[in-house]
């Protein structure tokens, strides 16, 4: 894709973002775009930095250590979130690289972070992946165990500041939607990081801080 129709893309986004917080009736305070380069290189994000994004999201860790090092060296106020899985034994290269990671959903992973953190010295700031539709092939905890998760992070005083959530494909993500900001709200969670291309208007009128867009910004992802 032209770097042309990259910027013409992100403008068309952030537009749209500001217009579904005009429309909703109790948007966040504020909605932050999370541009999603999964699978594009540097010749498709330095368009969406020369126009001014700076927060972006990758779903693996190991393609990200390849490509945001020497980026970050030009670009010093760029916020990477790490929006995929994460295993406990990429943990340590997580928290040097990203500045914050959206997708804590077990105790374990708690643990092995806390402790990395301690060792580190850096503290990047955490969401917990909530799997709304509990389907069975998704990462996140259950809507039912997201307390108890929510209990042991705090207990570890890891920087937990909101959730998460991937709606099943296919359905209405509103009821989804709705209860990440049921939960965030019972547990006292200011962030909530929902919708993605397909489904982030939807998202700010319940209350979104984050929106993850990617194809609609970049094209759609790349084979790798």
């Amino acid at each position: 894709m032209s770097p042309e129709l990259i910027n013409e893309n992100l403008s068309a986004i952030v537009a749209r973002i500001e217009a579904a917080r005009k429309a909703a009736v109790k948007p966040a305070p504020a909605t932050t775009l999370v541009a999603v380069t999964k699978t594009h290189g540097a010749d498709a994000i330095y368009p969406a930095l020369i126009a001014g994004q700076r927060v972006f999201g990758e779903n693996r860790v190991q393609e990200a250590q390849a490509k945001w090092p020497a980026i970050r060296a030009e670009y010093g106020d760029i916020e990477l979130h790490l929006i995929g899985p994460l295993q406990s034994n990429k943990v340590r290269e997580a928290v040097s690289l990203f500045d914050a990671i959206q997708t804590l959903d077990r105790p374990k992973l708690a643990d092995v972070l806390r402790a990395e953190m301690d060792r580190a010295g850096r503290t990047p700031f955490l969401f917990v992946q909530v799997n709304t539709g509990e389907e069975p092939q998704k990462s996140g905890v259950h809507p039912r165990d997201a307390g108890a998760l929510i209990a042991h992070a705090r207990a570890l005083n890891l920087p937990l500041k909101g959730l998460m959530c991937i709606p099943p494909a296919d359905t209405n993500p509103a009821p989804h939607f709705a209860l990440l900001s049921k939960l965030a709200g019972e547990n006292a969670l200011p962030l909530l990081s929902m919708g993605m291309s397909h489904d982030f208007e939807i998202a700010i009128r319940f209350g979104a801080t984050h929106v993850r867009v990617g194809s609609a910004i970049f094209g759609e992802r790349l084979k790798n």
